[in-house]
């Protein structure tokens, strides 16, 4: 069973996505932001990450930047509300970008890609 980590900072959003991952199958570990986010990556060793951009404090960018320093194979997914992102070459060390729905199909099947890929 894959191990991701859902970093998020609105606590309704990190709660679904928790509970949706968990009935496909996997383990969960969640974080509030992108400083806890790097404490959770030593703590807990996910297989993936799933992290929003833009977050309080560290973004996700910023955070995805110093867990790819600590370990360059750890697979990472961009998950924002905001398209522009994606154009950012600041983003292009993701190994994937998914603009949020309501609907987690696109998220759920770029998890499944991404893990596979692996």
């Amino acid at each position: 069973m894959a191990k991701i980590l859902v970093v998020e900072d609105d606590p309704n959003q990190r709660l679904l996505y928790e509970e949706e991952l968990k009935n496909d199958g996997y383990e969960v570990v969640t974080a509030r932001d992108g400083r806890e986010a790097l404490e959770m990556v030593d703590k807990a060793r996910p297989d993936l990450v799933v992290m929003d951009i833009s977050m309080p404090g560290m973004d996700g960018i910023e955070s995805m930047s110093r867990m790819l320093s600590q370990d360059h194979k750890l697979p990472i997914i961009l998950n924002t509300a905001y398209a522009t992102y994606k154009e950012s070459f600041r983003a292009w060390s993701a190994d994937a970008y998914v603009v949020k729905s309501s609907d987690l199909t696109e998220l759920k099947s770029t998890i499944k890609r991404v893990l596979g890929a692996r």
